[in-house]
């Protein structure tokens, strides 16, 4: 039995304390002794009758207490903007042995007998850590690289690479390295994530960044990050005249200096360095995307300088994406909501940038053609971008004999029915409306998280539903409490508490917004903020299936193909008989106006990305709406504001390079007061 929350304020005040004081000493024995002396089991014990009781007496949390703090330090370090000591500045990127030559070259004709170092260039996110006097008194991100960057102290002092403490204090020592995630962690990381259900990360570098930006530095423990440092940023008490020198000191202070470098006095001795890092590439624990090279001594890189945004001492060079060979054993067909069907190569797995990759996109029947790709063939794949997985070209002299060219065909590969290449597309689509494949993806969507979000209607189990007969479109499900017991005794959605559940999740899913369920009818075009569009201006989805084509071209960002598509999907009498069914079910149709709170981000645009510290993505959405917001599911370059959670992923990438203003749950909240 849970303890019971003491009603004696006195008693509530002593255990209140007591509770503080024994939280405090273990984050001190976890987080800075790296001793913990009790399992993470009971100290979440311990943190949880903490928060339930001030839960019950707000008025006695204290700014110190545990549950205002971070990984045993205070709250406001998660997040908070620090000036540059010195610029972390980023690096020319070069791609040939040629611009390698001509950096050496100038740089020898304006400096007496110039050393270069190479080194390896580690794919991760940079980091400078300050020493006070020997101790570690601040790391900082490289945020705008030239101003400010992000505190991350307290997760920086879990990072086992991370020196705590000098063994020669100097009064002021500046170091700069690359945080990152060994591939190993980053597989053991994704494990966990497939595991708790959650989505994998893309890439040992995005795990990384997201790691080291978390709130909680249990779980940046808990992944296991690195760091080489690479660069001396200053000295106080000690002088230095090369860059491999101030590697020396370092390493006698236990500080882990990048792995890998060669120092290098001729163009020819530069590009072989580079090319060995090149070749051991594939062999390292780590990823790498390049090698740098640059000046050995300190006072001709002073003399050098840099510009407003590089230095001029130092060049990256960036290697070709990586590319492996590997064998197609089976080219799957599959088809989605809208009948297209896709090849996809399956192949022998091979390692690229990081991740296992074993399949890739063949994209219509014109691609497999320009490459003439066959089962058998040996291919060479790359990542685009070192994300997506792509068959780049096949190697025709390793091609078996016996080998035929591959067709899609004109026959669907679920239902067997007519497949027709659309006119003036590379398209093959299935004819049958009632394809299996077709209702299966159709229904997956229609019950999706960014629409009528039905926990519990899995693959498996609207597979099976289908199967069985329950489910012939989306209306269908609405009904499926009609057969509970039925359902229950074949176990199609589990045993009768998960069925119960889901039966519970489709009621309360009939009072939803309606652009919702505008969003769930799959028609083409048609996403979250198209829906959200078009309900605000019609209001409800029968005005909407009632509207003109000038009505709704007359919506924001309406254009026409989209508009004909929402005429033609109101026009189909079956969809007009689903939609009947739906109403009469229950389902709401009618958008409740929302109410405006404030005017603050009116003519704003926001995308939401990643896990937010304490709201859900609709909450988040529903906050910016009710403040005059609009809240669209993609960066471009008219939003306004990215709000980023952990893991945000390719959105903040695109942001980034776009140049959108990124902020945290906090600061969106702090933009309303």
């Amino acid at each position: 039995m849970p303890e019971a929350i003491p009603t004696d304020i006195k008693v509530v005040k002593a255990e209140l304390a007591d509770l503080r004081k024994k939280i405090r000493y273990h984050n001190n024995r976890y987080y800075n002794e790296d001793n913990p002396e009790i399992t993470d089991y009971e100290y979440d014990q311990l943190m949880l009758r903490l928060k339930k009781l001030e839960g019950a007496y707000p008025e006695l949390i204290t700014q110190n207490s545990p549950t205002q703090m971070v990984g045993g330090e205070a709250r406001r370090s998660a997040g908070v903007l620090v000036k540059h000591d010195v610029p972390m500045l980023s690096l020319q990127d070069v791609f040939s042995k040629e611009e390698i030559c001509s950096f050496v070259e100038n740089l020898q004709r304006e400096l007496e007998n110039p050393e270069f170092v190479v080194e390896e260039k580690i794919d991760g996110l940079s980091l400078a850590l300050r020493y006070e006097n020997g101790d570690l008194a601040l790391a900082v991100t490289r945020g705008d690289g030239l101003v400010q960057g992000e505190d991350v102290t307290a997760n920086a002092r879990v990072i086992k690479d991370v020196k705590q403490k000098l063994k020669e204090p100097l009064p002021y020592f500046e170091i700069r390295g690359e945080v990152y995630m060994e591939k190993a962690a980053f597989e053991a990381v994704n494990d966990r994530q497939e595991l708790l259900g959650l989505k994998p990360f893309a890439n040992p570098r995005n795990c990384a960044a997201g790691t080291l930006r978390q709130l909680d530095s249990r779980i940046t423990k808990e992944r296991k990050l690195s760091m080489f440092v690479f660069n001396l940023q200053k000295a106080e008490g000690m002088e230095f005249a090369t860059h491999t020198e101030a590697y020396a000191f370092m390493k006698k202070q236990g500080i882990k200096v990048i792995h890998s470098y060669t120092v290098c006095h001729t163009a020819e001795e530069v590009w072989r360095a580079i090319e060995a890092i090149g070749e051991s590439r594939g062999s390292l624990p780590y990823d790498i995307d390049g090698a740098v090279v640059k000046l050995n001594d300190l006072a001709d890189r002073d003399k050098l300088g840099a510009t407003s945004k590089v230095p001029r001492w130092a060049i990256a060079y960036k290697y070709p994406p990586e590319e492996k060979e590997t064998v197609v054993r089976s080219i799957e067909l599959s088809v989605g909501r809208t009948g297209r069907i896709t090849p996809t190569a399956v192949f022998d797995p091979v390692r690229l940038c990081g991740t296992k990759v074993e399949r890739a996109t063949l994209h219509n029947q014109d691609f497999i053609d320009s490459l003439d790709v066959r089962i058998g063939d040996t291919v060479k794949v790359y990542k685009s971008g070192e994300i997506i997985p792509k068959v780049k070209e096949v190697v025709k002299e390793k091609r078996p004999a016996g080998t035929q060219p591959f067709s899609i065909g004109n026959k669907c590969p679920v239902c067997g029915s007519e497949a027709v290449r659309e006119a003036d597309t590379a398209d093959i689509k299935c004819q049958n409306p009632s394809c299996p494949a077709q209702l299966e993806n159709h229904i997956l969507n229609f019950v999706g998280r960014n629409a009528m979000d039905i926990k519990g209607l899995g693959e498996a189990a609207v597979r099976g539903l289908i199967a069985e007969g329950y489910l012939r479109n989306i209306a269908d499900i609405y009904h499926l409490c009609e057969y509970r017991d039925e359902l229950i005794a074949k176990g199609l959605v589990g045993k009768e508490k998960n069925t119960d559940k889901l039966l519970a999740a489709i009621e309360e899913s009939k009072k939803n917004d309606p652009q919702r369920l505008v969003t769930g009818l799959g028609i083409s075009g048609i996403g979250r903020a198209a829906a959200r569009e078009l309900m605000a201006a019609f209001g409800s989805v029968t005005k909407l299936m009632e509207a003109s084509e000038e009505e709704l071209l007359a919506v924001p960002d309406m254009g026409e193909i989209s508009a004909k598509a929402i005429l033609s999907f109101g026009r189909d009498e079956s969809n007009r008989a689903m939609l009947r069914n739906l109403e009469e079910a229950g389902v709401n149709f009618v958008q409740e106006r929302s109410v405006l709170t404030g005017t603050e981000f009116a003519d704003q645009t926001f995308v939401i990305t990643g896990t937010l510290p304490t709201l859900g993505r609709k909450e988040c959405a529903e906050l910016i709406e009710s403040h005059g917001g609009k809240v669209t599911g993609s960066v471009s370059k008219k939003t306004s504001y990215l709000v980023a959670g952990e893991a945000a992923g390719s959105k903040l990438t695109k942001a980034q390079e776009l140049g959108i203003a990124v902020i945290t749950e906090e600061k969106l909240r702090q933009m309303l007061k």
